[in-house]
């Protein structure tokens, strides 16, 4: 056995390119998967700390005025028998720039399930509530300390000019979070006696306290449950870009064995039977395999170092999810990176044990015996594009009778259905299309010969150009339905921000900037907004409840009037904005496909002990939100659910001085850059985070089609040799080798244009698929369908620029040979 794997594997050696091509192949789908699993496997982690750090299952009471929480508030109510904790948190900043959350606890008055009240032995409670105290910290938080972690015991760095508590690691913590004794953390925050809030055991309180806004566990959404779909969408990246690498592996291994045909048949002359011949070929996959895939998860690991910091800005900034900045790998990820590369292999191998197990032996020494069959391939592959298209249809008329925004697993299957019935039929249509060509090309021996040379490349070809359809039609697909809704959320910025300054004052101080500010001459406008949790009760109809849901305060002033969006009214735009000055409500596009309201219905809102019942007065775009809302008019808010105040948006007069105006509130209040923001500086910040947010999208896309391009030009390179001889009998009739080079260029730029013009309506029925079925089940609102001429023909230039880079080394290569080894090869034939 030893013997014959020596001799299976020594084929490699005479043929170090498709040993190259197959490891490559492996390689590439082996790191694109496992650098997206590293980052889940990553935030996941980071989410299970903070939800077990922090407040998802306990209630929080903060004052209804907006004003802070002081320590007189919290003895008040333990008084009076409440069972309360305070929480006090602060920022600062490390010296390499990261911003670290301060969190004072009291352990003695947590709700006991709350991973803040487990603070171990009684020495270790001791030393966390008495001088001078504790800081406790995940492990990854240190390198923003300057700290090793075999000196992080005890150790007391100074942050921002403060020196903290004695450190104490604690694995279980978020990143980039400190958590210390309430009194340690006044003292470094130097926050007096005020506090950020109260919590509470869930459901432990009936109502809240007079005074106070009771805001439920259950309104409150975890991290992980927010960002859900956004990590599924990355693994279906991922997963795409596993199979187009796989394409890679089968064209090697196809080629391979083929190639090894008369090997095959002397070991089976030889006595070597096929069940045993078939699995030392399996142990060949097996080791091989083992080899690709952990050098991709190597390459997996570095390449999710790089674009993990993009990935934690951004589920930072949509989500306000914390994520570790290095990775934190759990030691099944590394078992299950390998499974799924092995798994793939195998898949992708199996059709080829398969043939050549099934191959008699008299067959095996026979090359043409490999190709007769692949007309019935063909029909085959056209048989299952179909199986294919029905399961697609299947599952859309599936999803067509499901609530909206429901099933992304299914819209994730109809996309995968579509692709893969498409790229099924690909070959069958190329064969059917070369076939026409060549009857109309009789009278033309060249181009003839070129035809049916390229059909007869088709076999080994037809993987790499399967690759290439779904890498040309994904990234179309993907860069359209980015493009669109970069143009939609523009857009939407421009009609939500009509204000030219947005002010966030104090609460404390707000009547006071507010009066302050309606009194001055250069101030058009005031469009305050406030912001409060809500529970609806009833939606009427088949709406599910009770559904947690925001409360958003805006004033109907007639700058935002004019241009705030609306998607649907009922009876006109003017009519929905007298009836929401009125006190109607809009609701945004979330809430509206998430529970199947529309304008006129009626909803119930039960927020601080109060319920009440609305009419639904139009629905708006929401862009980015992740829950449902509620929009109210400012004053009825304030009136109804004593809703703290918010941010004031400044619209100035056409002729008034912004730097004066700004220079005032900046000498009389103290507001500075992170309190005041123009116009210009808001929609900078929001550009920034949608950038980001498709930051991995496009990264993936990108990668996803250079995969399609290096499996093309492995399968060139793969039976470069075996080309050489087919042409050298044309050479050596006379055709000049200008001739021959042109011709191998304009066959693979022809089968290339073609497989693009093919991708053009795939990728066109891809856009539509991502943002009318994927976007809405992902995120809860749609997107206008948005097509890009210049992306369609960028696409087709793709198509014909990889399968033109993909010949030139093998047309270099016989553009260079010199005319004794083209006589060689002539003799070879």
């Amino acid at each position: 056995m030893l013997t014959t794997l020596a001799t299976l594997l020594s084929h490699y050696r005479r043929h170090p390119g498709q040993l190259a091509m197959l490891l490559l192949g492996l390689w590439v789908a082996s790191a694109l998967w496992s650098s997206v699993q590293a980052i889940n496997a990553s935030a996941r982690d980071s989410y299970a700390r903070a939800e077990a750090l922090f407040s998802t299952g306990m209630d929080r009471l903060e004052r209804r005025d907006g004003a802070p929480l002081t320590r007189d508030d919290f003895l008040a109510l333990r008084r009076a028998g409440l069972p309360v904790s305070p929480l006090l948190e602060g920022e600062l900043e490390a010296a390499d720039g990261t911003r670290l959350t301060v969190i004072g606890i009291d352990p003695l008055t947590l709700p006991g399930d709350s991973a803040f009240a487990a603070a171990g032995s009684p020495g270790e409670l001791t030393d966390f509530l008495t001088p001078p105290w504790q800081t406790r910290l995940a492990p990854d938080t240190l390198p923003a300390l300057g700290v090793a972690a075999r000196d992080a015991a005890g150790a007391t760095p100074v942050l921002d000019g403060r020196r903290l508590p004695p450190l104490a690691p604690a694995p279980a913590l978020p990143p980039d979070t400190l958590v210390m004794d309430i009194a340690a953390a006044a003292a470094l925050l130097d926050t007096g006696e005020t506090l950020t809030r109260l919590v509470t055991a869930a459901d432990a309180l009936a109502e809240a306290p007079d005074g106070l806004v009771l805001s439920r566990a259950t309104t409150l959404v975890s991290p992980g449950q927010l960002t859900e779909s956004f990590h599924l969408n990355l693994t279906a990246m991922a997963l795409l870009a596993l199979v187009v690498g796989l394409f890679i592996v089968q064209a090697a291994l196809g080629l391979a064995l083929e190639q090894r045909l008369g090997m095959l048949r002397t070991l089976r002359a030889l006595g070597v039977p096929g069940r045993r011949l078939v699995g030392l070929l399996l142990l060949e996959l097996v080791l091989l395999g083992f080899l690709g895939a952990l050098a991709g998860i190597v390459s997996g690991v570095w390449l999710a170092r790089v674009l993990l910091p993009d990935v934690a800005a951004t589920l930072d900034s949509l989500y306000g999810a914390g994520v570790a900045a290095e990775l934190q790998l759990p030691w099944h990820y590394w078992l299950g990176g390998l499974a799924v590369t092995l798994g793939g292999l195998l898949l992708a191998g199996s059709g080829v044990l398969w043939r050549a197990a099934r191959l008699g032996v008299l067959g095996l020494g026979q090359a043409q015996a490999w190709r007769t069959g692949y007309h019935r391939q063909l029909r085959l592959m056209a048989a299952a594009g179909a199986a294919c298209a029905l399961a697609g249809l299947a599952l859309w008329a599936w999803l067509v009778r499901q609530p909206p925004g429901e099933g992304l697993l299914a819209g994730f299957g109809l996309m995968a259905m579509l692709l893969l019935a498409s790229a099924l039929w690909l070959p069958p249509l190329l064969a059917l299309g070369l076939a026409g060509l060549a009857r109309l090309a009789r009278r033309r021996a060249l181009l003839q010969w070129g035809l049916a040379d390229l059909q007869l490349q088709l076999p080994r070809l037809a993987l790499a150009m399967m690759a290439l359809l779904i890498a040309l039609s994904a990234n179309l697909g993907v860069s359209s339905m980015v493009g669109g809704f970069r143009l939609t959320f523009l857009d939407w910025l421009d009609q939500r921000l009509v204000a030219d300054l947005y002010l966030r004052p104090p609460a404390e101080r707000y009547d006071e900037i507010h009066a302050w500010l309606a009194d001055r001459p250069e101030v058009d406008e005031l469009l305050a907004t406030r912001r409060t949790e809500a529970t609806l009760r009833d939606a009427g109809g088949d709406a599910p409840g009770p559904l947690p849901v925001g409360l958003y305060g805006i004033t109907p002033g007639e700058r935002l009037v004019t241009s705030w969006p609306l998607l649907a009214t009922r009876e006109g735009r003017e009519s929905a904005w007298q009836a929401f000055r009125e006190g109607g409500a809009f609701i945004n596009e979330q809430l509206a496909i998430a529970t199947g309201l529309a304008p006129g219905d009626r909803i119930t809102l039960d927020a601080t002990g109060r319920r009440e019942t609305l009419t639904v007065a139009a629905i708006y775009p929401d862009y980015g939100n992740p829950r449902g809302e509620v929009l109210l008019a400012t004053p009825r808010l304030a009136e109804h659910y004593r809703a703290p105040p918010g941010s004031v948006g400044i619209a100035l007069r056409a002729d008034a001085d912004e730097a004066a105006l700004r220079g005032a509130l900046t000498a009389r209040f103290g507001a500075d850059s992170d309190t005041l923001l123009d116009q210009s500086e808001v929609k900078r910040l929001s550009t920034d985070i949608f950038e980001r947010t498709f930051t991995i999208t496009r990264a993936l896309s990108t990668l996803t089609l250079a995969v399609a391009a290096l499996a093309l030009l492995a399968s060139l390179l793969a039976q470069a040799r075996e080309r050489r001889r087919q042409l050298a009998p044309l050479w050596a009739l006379g055709v000049p080798r200008r001739r021959l080079v042109g011709s191998q260029l304009a066959q693979l730029g022809g089968a290339a244009l073609a497989t693009g013009l093919l991708a053009v309506p795939l990728g066109i029925t891809v856009t539509a698929g991502l943002v009318k079925v994927i976007n809405v089940a992902a995120f809860g609102w749609r997107l206008p369908l948005s097509l890009f001429p210049g992306e369609i023909l960028l696409t087709l230039a793709t198509a014909v620029a990889v399968a033109l880079l993909a010949t030139v080394l093998p047309a270099l290569a016989l553009w260079r040979i010199p005319p004794r080894a083209l006589l060689a090869e002539e003799e070879a034939t």
